[in-house]
């Protein structure tokens, strides 16, 4: 009867489009990918608000938007700061969630939500049905391959090679959920690479400051890059050229997450990915 049973209920989540990594699951948490790349899930905050907020890979905490279009009636700020409050997502609870006011979040959203979310705990990215899912220990990591995680503070940080020129160039990328694109290189890494004259240019827009500083964003196009193992052709880069130095970090942006599954280890020290459903999709183009 055992044998049946397990049998049985493998075709149930076969046929819910659930993995055999997410039998362990605790909890399933669904999310909506916007236009942008952006993972929105919904959130009642205090128990009374209603929030739509975006997943922000990039921090541990949580804020709201100045442009948000939901109240927060609850939600009580200190020099732009509310400590001690409640969010449940689904069927995840956690109490004593920080706000930040006032930062900028993705369209649709009424601000952010971060990793503190799954604090202590090993989750799940699953684009492939839009859901996180969140486990006490690793679940069955077969198809995934390993890659390391590097923490500076809040960032979580994994290592890309970039194929320019004659070169192949690894380099340390902060994974950033808000930033709709692929990559985005930090000003250092752009100007010793020379990535103005190696790439080609797709796109251009330069903006001024007050005191007539400029800087400009180019969108390129870079023939191949890896991570881990995988590789990807021709996928969206940006970068900065000018006087202003306004990019101290490369970003991995969320066009290029979403082409993977993610687990994330308790300690945020090691990855697990395997392509998504997205993986061959087209590049993202920022306007």
């Amino acid at each position: 009867m055992r044998s049946v049973y397990f049998y049985m209920l493998t075709l149930l989540l076969t046929s819910l489009g659930i993995s055999g990594a997410s039998v362990f699951g605790q909890t399933v948490i669904p999310f909506t990918l916007s236009d942008h790349n952006n993972m929105l899930v919904k959130a009642v905050v205090n128990d009374t608000d209603s929030l739509h907020l975006m997943f922000q890979v990039a921090m541990k905490d949580a804020s709201l938007s100045p442009q948000r279009t939901r109240p927060a009636k609850t939600l009580s700020f200190d020099q732009g700061v509310s400590t001690g409050n409640t969010v449940q997502i689904a069927g995840l609870k956690k109490n004593d969630i920080t706000f930040f006011d006032n930062e900028l979040s993705g369209p649709g959203s009424d601000g952010k939500i971060g990793t503190g979310l799954f604090a202590g705990k090993v989750f799940m990215i699953d684009y492939d049905n839009s859901q996180f899912l969140v486990y006490d220990q690793l679940p069955v990591l077969e198809g995934y391959q390993s890659i390391p995680v590097h923490i500076r503070g809040e960032a979580l940080f994994v290592d890309v090679t970039s194929f320019i020129g004659d070169s192949s160039l690894q380099h340390s990328f902060f994974l950033q959920s808000g930033y709709s694109g692929g990559l985005l290189y930090d000003d250092t890494f752009s100007a010793e690479q020379h990535l103005d004259d190696k790439l080609l240019v797709k796109s251009e827009k330069t903006l001024k400051n007050s005191a007539g500083a400029s800087v400009t964003t180019k969108q390129a196009s870079l023939g191949q890059m890896k991570i881990g193992e995988t590789s990807l052709q021709n996928m969206s880069v940006g970068f900065f050229v000018g006087n202003l130095k306004t990019q101290p970090f490369s970003f991995f942006g969320a066009d290029l997450l979403k082409r993977f599954n993610w687990i994330f280890d308790a300690d945020r020290k090691t990855a697990y990915i395997r392509p998504s459903k997205y993986i061959d999709a087209p590049p993202f183009e920022l306007k």
